[in-house]
């Protein structure tokens, strides 16, 4: 028992040298990755609000096909909001939903802000860019089939 006890009491713990130099390595760990979070951060927000975009076009064919009514949607990029319109772009208000502030909406040709849907599936088409910071999505309505599709550029 004495010599275990003698081993034992000639071990020592870590230095105060050893301490700062494994906080120092774990600090610049979280300095790097702290920035790569954000960016993450910031392209889920994008897919959710290019998600919520995608939705309501969506929405609204689906609901042409099924009320056999044309409806459409408006974007109204100075107001910042999107609008369900029953029976086309001059309709009744169904739905408004806001543009986030951070998401920016380009069409592509510029006056194509309005897609009409009609109760056959078919559509006007419509090509929007959306961008937010560095992300940038394409959503794209067919006008052939209505189908909406979006993807990341």
């Amino acid at each position: 028992m004495g010599l275990h006890r003698e081993a034992l009491s000639g071990r020592r713990g870590f230095t105060l040298l050893e301490l700062v130099i494994t906080l120092a390595v774990l600090a610049i760990a979280v300095g790097l990755a702290i920035p790569t979070i954000g960016r993450s951060t910031e392209a889920i927000r994008v897919r959710a609000d290019v998600a919520g975009f995608s939705a309501l076009l969506r929405h609204a064919r689906e609901r042409a096909i099924v009320t056999r009514k044309t409806q459409a949607v408006v974007v109204d990029t100075i107001a910042r909001r999107v609008s369900l319109m029953a029976g086309g772009p001059d309709g009744q208000v169904r739905e408004t939903r806001a543009l986030p502030e951070r998401l920016t909406v380009q069409a592509e040709p510029p006056p194509a802000l309005v897609v009409r849907f009609e109760p056959q599936g078919g559509s006007s088409g419509g090509d929007f860019r959306l961008t937010s910071g560095g992300v940038v999505y394409r959503v794209r309505v067919d006008a052939l089939t209505g189908r909406v599709r979006s993807s990341r550029e």
